[in-house]
């Protein structure tokens, strides 16, 4: 996984035509590295557009954006959230890097922390 610094940018387009030059003077222009999908790797795409699909999903959709800082912030917090505490059914239910920090033990009260003003709820249990 890319880390969301250098994943914000970094463009990645299809290998079409559609995406010509001008497109690559406008992105670079605004300091952003044009890296070009795999060859003979279908499922590449598929992969960031699922994700994207996602973030928009659950919420990006639901944000009023104040200003170009705001959805850097936002997604840096989302990212947070997808990789440590949201279950992915392809891992079993578990995120792709829990946080060790956390216990895990089955006692003690559950709790909640909102994230992103209440958007995104996180559930641990307090030490008993």
């Amino acid at each position: 996984m890319l880390p969301l610094a250098q994943a914000s940018h970094d463009y990645r387009p299809e290998r079409s035509s559609k995406y010509s030059g001008p497109f690559d003077v406008v992105f670079r222009s605004e300091g952003i590295r044009i890296v070009k999908a795999p060859v003979r790797a279908p499922k590449a795409n598929s992969i960031a557009e699922r994700f994207v699909r996602t973030v928009r999903a659950e919420c990006l959709d639901w944000l009023f954006i104040l200003n170009r800082r705001h959805p850097e912030r936002v997604l840096r917090v989302y990212v947070d959230h997808y990789n440590r505490e949201r279950p992915h059914r392809a891992l079993e239910l578990r995120p792709p890097e829990p946080d060790e920090r956390q216990d895990r033990s089955a006692v003690g009260e559950v709790r909640r922390r909102d994230r992103l003003g209440g958007l995104i709820h996180e559930y641990y249990r307090a030490a008993a």
